[in-house]
């Protein structure tokens, strides 16, 4: 404790900022890499206008919100005020888009990663650059946005991501880290730049459409891990912490996307690794070796916080029907008079899924609350449907939703398999890995591959940006990221490890020939419900 307390007193303290889909949350680590204080908000996505969105007020009031929880818990845990650290940076979800004009102001409302509205454009870059380029990502929205002949576009000055809006507004710097910004355009090999032949291609195409400059000027500049990326200015100090304690002049890193402090989390950057995140939304990222043979729909070519090709498979629904069903539950124990807390809910729900049918037993489900790329739904209407003659139990029941939940995931990552993408080490982390020996026993049965979940997979994303921030700030001369991680933040640490078995992989895979067969079914809903 007097070591933690002497670390925050004297400025040693590194902050990592994350705002993830449901949850903002702030963690503060000392010299060793470990948490020693956090905090958090809640805030939820809102569909107006046929967009999903949060609000300009949502992301500030979230952000003092989860800052002054923190400075809180500091106060609690060591009596001390929160005044300066050694460095800090800020993380979000990856995609989406904030357009600004000249003068700064926000010209529509933020559209995050999960809207399904850009179909013509992703087609048509897609086909233009013989590159996949997904829906979500910013150069989707800004060309849907010229093609549907939105008044704004002649206006348009910069547009960014949630986290290259946060760091800019509290460093003044138009910046973002490579990982982020190769979910916004496709990055050249080996550059950590915007890929040049398909700028000029951009360019060609859109001459005459009413951009007022070049994208090279209107997306933000692209600096990889370690980078320095401006410092806290005294506005931006006072937008964090408007009690007026935390002093201006703190150095910040590159902002990243939560793919990219997911990666940094589980100590997954080099080649042959991978992770799985799975929340809100399910993605894998598995560093390659080599590219893949053609471009797929289904996977997004995207990097490393510094740089490396990244093979990323991304569903836009994971647990979102599951805490649903949950609340269900939830509401029936309080009717029936044994109200019961959420981690015992959580742990009774997960554990009696592995008493389920290995295959589901002729159950299905679809959490689709939103549009899915990867089988081609642009609005999603969440299904559960049974054969009339099974024997509906509980355990089979969740073990549905659970394996639903890995299913959009499971045909990208057929793919990769296919692609003999190697695979040495695949961790897991995010809300669906808290209960242990669960979705972490069914993820290595869908991927044939043994998924380790460490015991620091808890503290996620934002913990993960904190790494990228102490890494700027105290790396040695020449050091590359995977070996900081390596030898400083994970050497000696403790991980789960569980290796696929027979039953959950051929029960997995007849469950997913299922799934891939019923998407009809979920489509038919959408188009009449």
């Amino acid at each position: 404790m007097s070591t933690a307390k002497d670390c925050i007193r004297a400025g040693e303290a590194v902050l990592g900022i994350e705002f993830g889909s449901t949850r903002i949350k702030a963690v503060l680590i000392d010299e060793t890499h470990s948490p020693i204080a956090s905090g958090d908000h809640a805030w939820e996505n809102r569909l107006e206008g046929g967009f999903w969105t949060y609000s300009l007020e949502d992301i500030w009031g979230g952000l003092r919100s989860a800052y002054a929880s923190l400075a809180a818990d500091v106060k609690e845990k060591y009596g001390e005020d929160l005044r300066r650290v050694k460095a800090m940076g800020i993380s979000a979800m990856m995609h989406g888009y904030l357009a600004f004009d000249q003068a700064g102001k926000l010209l529509v409302p933020f559209r995050t990663w999960r809207n399904s509205t850009t179909g013509a454009a992703s087609k048509e870059l897609t086909e233009l650059f013989s590159f996949h380029i997904p829906e979500r990502w910013s150069i989707s929205h800004l060309r849907q946005a010229m093609l549907n002949k939105e008044p704004h576009v002649p206006q348009i000055d910069f547009v960014t991501t949630l986290a290259g809006y946060v760091h800019w507004q509290l460093t003044g710097e138009k910046v973002l880290g490579v990982g982020d910004a190769s979910g916004m355009f496709p990055i050249a090999d080996g550059t950590c730049q915007y890929d040049p032949d398909m700028l000029q291609k951009w360019e060609a195409l859109v001459a005459g459409e009413g951009l007022a400059k070049p994208l090279t000027g209107i997306f933000p500049k692209v600096l990889p891990a370690g980078c320095a990326a401006g410092c806290l200015t005294a506005e931006g100090a006072k937008l964090l912490d408007p009690s007026g304690l935390l002093e201006a002049g703190i150095p910040l890193c590159p902002p990243e996307g939560d793919a990219g402090t997911g990666m940094a989390a589980t100590n997954s950057v080099k080649k042959r690794t991978g992770n799985v995140s799975a929340g809100t939304s399910i993605f894998a990222m598995v560093v390659m070796e080599k590219a893949l043979s053609r471009e797929y729909d289904e996977i997004d070519l995207v990097t490393t916080p510094d740089g490396a090709p990244v093979a990323m498979v991304h569903a836009n629904n994971c647990s979102s029907d599951i805490d649903a069903w949950a609340r269900l539950f939830e509401e029936f124990a309080e009717a029936a008079g044994c109200p019961v807390d959420k981690n015992t809910l959580y742990g009774t729900l997960y554990r009696k899924a592995l008493e389920g049918a290995a295959d589901c037993a002729g159950l299905m489900s679809y959490g689709y609350v939103s549009g899915e790329n990867i089988t081609g739904l642009t609005e999603g209407r969440p299904l559960f449907v049974r054969e009339p003659d099974v024997k509906m139990t509980l355990g089979s029941f969740m073990r549905t939703h659970i394996y639903s939940a890995l299913g959009a995931l499971g045909i990208g990552l057929e793919i990769l398999t296919k692609e003999q993408v190697a695979i040495d080490a695949l961790y897991g982390h995010g809300g669906m890995f808290k209960v242990p020996g669960v979705a972490q026993k069914f993820l290595a049965g869908a991927v044939n591959a043994p998924v380790s979940v460490m015991k620091t997979a808890g503290e996620g994303g934002p913990w993960g940006m904190a790494l990228l921030a102490a890494y700027m700030a105290r790396k040695d001369e020449g050091e590359m990221l995977g070996s900081y991680l390596e030898t400083k933040v994970f050497a000696g640490s403790e991980a789960s490890v569980i290796a696929p078995d027979e039953e959950t992989k051929a029960g997995f895979a007849a469950f997913l020939a299922r799934y891939k067969k019923g998407i009809a079914v979920e489509k038919c809903a959408v188009e009449t419900l």
